[in-house]
């Protein structure tokens, strides 16, 4: 059972409460730390620890007139505290806050969003397994090539699934990242190590060298991961589309009972899941170009990057958390059909031989140049008029002199093709051909 994408954890994260409670966090553990250094008095930690408190329609009231939301959360907090507030916040700027508060945020969402490619890469594994064997044309150029199998295509979008789930580690880690360094990044007051106890505390790296800021090229990168992953899910998603056409009919989105294609034609089944995440993937790239626009900021920054990160930190995990759990339910409820499969594999003849017994000719002694024309010109004929390919190889002088009736024959067997499918998927799933063969049963 696929479980249902964790909307409402993901949402948690970027709630107001939970943000607030992040700067709070932060402040905290400054506090802490610099009671550490003889800064604070245990007592006044201790109240402040006791205390310290937000109320966000408080903070939003106050917000009205400094029209800055760092003084007004802490102008709240420093309301529940009482006079012992004056230690809060020493020798930090917003950004500390903003900044760290902002990696705790997407480091909490990356997690959820690891979990997901987790679900769907179990998916894809099982598909690809069931469907090891499901012989099927497999397409260049949307043309006939050669025959592949079902669950080799679930076996590559499997392994660039892998590279995405990498991807996404290298740019949770990328952003994981905290300052506590002042207005400019100088610790001009406040000692660096304040900085390491927060960050430590938190989970995150303090950055080596901040300005004001985290610099934001940590944050293109975890944006253009998103919108990698994004594209990769495009991909997929296009497959599908392009084999639910009736001309194909080879695979189709689950049509639930009740479901309706079309307000006009009741016979309608279209890919609407499909064609969502393709869209879906074109917000999520604009998000990564938004994110590529933050990179350059001025001297040690200003505040351009802020309005946009406050769309898309929130809005990007949200939607990628949304794909990932539609599509691994999309593909586990795949409709596959391997009969039209079969058919459609059948279609053209046999001249999906063509390369085999070219390379039985070249391997008989004639030239390449003289084998591709001698194989190529029935081909074409077997294409245009609808004739067996290997009927009209085996009434070709020329072709009989290389290869015999029975030679022939043994060429015409799909099995030639998919002789090292076990193999692939024992270096896709680090696993003997045996046990795949096993688990595919």
């Amino acid at each position: 059972m696929i479980p249902r994408y964790s909307r409402d954890r993901m949402n948690a994260i970027w709630t107001s409460e939970n943000r607030y409670q992040t700067w709070l966090d932060i402040e905290i553990l400054a506090c802490e730390a610099m009671s550490q250094l003889g800064l604070i008095p245990p007592d006044s930690l201790e109240t402040i620890k006791s205390r310290a408190g937000f109320d966000v329609s408080r903070i939003d009231e106050i917000e009205k007139t400094t029209k800055h939301d760092v003084i007004a959360f802490l102008t709240s907090v420093t309301e529940k505290v009482g006079e012992d507030g004056r230690f809060i916040h020493m020798g930090m700027t917003s950004s500390d806050v903003l900044d760290t508060s902002f990696a705790v945020l997407l480091k909490q969402a990356s997690d959820i969003l690891i979990e997901d490619l987790d679900s769907l890469l179990d998916v894809l594994k099982r598909k690809a397994c069931q469907y090891k064997d499901t012989v099927m044309i497999g397409r260049s150029h949307g043309i006939h090539a050669e025959p592949i199998t079902f669950g080799l295509k679930m076996a590559l979008w499997y392994t660039e699934m892998v590279r995405n789930r990498s991807r996404l580690i290298r740019a949770r880690e990328a952003v994981s990242v905290g300052k506590i360094s002042g207005a400019v990044g100088t610790f001009s007051f406040i000692d660096p190590k304040v900085e390491d106890y927060v960050c430590r505390q938190l989970g995150l790296t303090p950055a080596p060298i901040s300005s004001q800021i985290v610099q934001r090229d940590r944050h293109a990168e975890f944006f253009a991961a998103l919108a990698i992953l994004a594209s990769s899910i495009d991909k997929f998603a296009q497959e599908i589309r392009l084999l639910q056409r009736t001309e194909v009919r080879e695979a189709e989105e689950y049509f639930s009972p009740g479901q309706k294609g079309s307000s006009a034609m009741p016979h309608k089944r279209n890919p609407v899941l499909s064609e969502n995440l393709s869209g879906l993937a074109r917000l999520m790239r604009s998000y990564a170009l938004a994110a590529f626009e933050d990179v350059p900021l001025w001297h040690e920054r200003d505040i351009s990057h802020s309005s946009v990160e406050r769309v898309i930190g929130p809005d990007a995990t949200i939607l990628m958390d949304f794909m990932l759990g539609r599509f691994t339910g999309m593909v586990d409820r795949l409709v596959v059909y391997p009969e039209q499969m079969l058919a459609n594999l059948n279609k053209t003849h046999g001249v999906i031989f063509s390369q085999m017994v070219l390379l039985c000719l070249i391997d008989k002694g004639m030239t390449r140049e003289k084998g591709y024309a001698l194989v190529q010109k029935n081909a074409m004929k077997a294409w245009q008029e609808g004739i067996s390919f290997q009927s009209l190889l085996m009434q070709d002088d020329e072709v009989r002199s290389f290869l015999s009736e029975a030679e022939l024959q043994d060429v015409f067997r799909i099995e030639n093709f998919l002789k090292n499918v076990d193999v692939i998927f024992a270096r896709v799933f680090d696993e003997s051909p045996a046990t795949i063969a096993e688990s595919s049963k």
